[in-house]
């Protein structure tokens, strides 16, 4: 009973995936899945909003993060052909969403890479070892958007 009641209160808007098992999803399916708020393998903008200001974001910072990556995301990660208008990101389909700028961290599995993980500190923090300041993050973004033709 109590179950069938659970699911009766499900927004009916809100398709659920099967649900991931932490220990079978790879590191990148890992990441994201902070964002994924009530657990249910899809990431809606308004929980994209509620990841960043979990982790200290500003309203306006959180609201156009939001925005754009799940426009982004939703679209790539989407199964079949249609979009929703919703704009969800599918966690299980997460290694869809590689994009031209990528670091490389994460393979076109999912799966992290250490090595490629080192070269961004090795190649671009130069005020701290560990840490890239504002400045070397965007020069990190402008780097990888260059060495791929963008």
């Amino acid at each position: 009973m109590a179950s069938s009641s659970q699911s009766e209160l499900r927004n009916p808007l809100q398709k659920h995936e099967e649900n991931l098992k932490y220990e079978d999803m790879t590191p990148l399916q890992k990441h994201v899945a902070f964002f994924d708020r009530n657990k249910d393998g899809l990431i809606y903008p308004w929980e994209t909003f509620q990841g960043f200001r979990a982790i200290g974001a500003g309203i306006g910072l959180s609201i156009a993060a939001s925005l754009f990556i799940n426009f982004k995301l939703g679209l790539k990660t989407r199964p079949g052909k249609f979009p929703s208008l919703f704009f969800p990101i599918h966690i299980k389909n997460i290694n869809k969403g590689k994009h031209g700028s990528d670091t490389d961290t994460f393979d076109s599995e999912g799966r992290f890479v250490p090595e490629k993980f080192e070269e961004i500190f090795k190649k671009y923090a130069k005020t701290k070892p560990d840490a890239l300041s504002s400045k070397e993050l965007d020069d990190l973004l402008k780097g990888n958007k260059e060495s791929n033709g963008q």
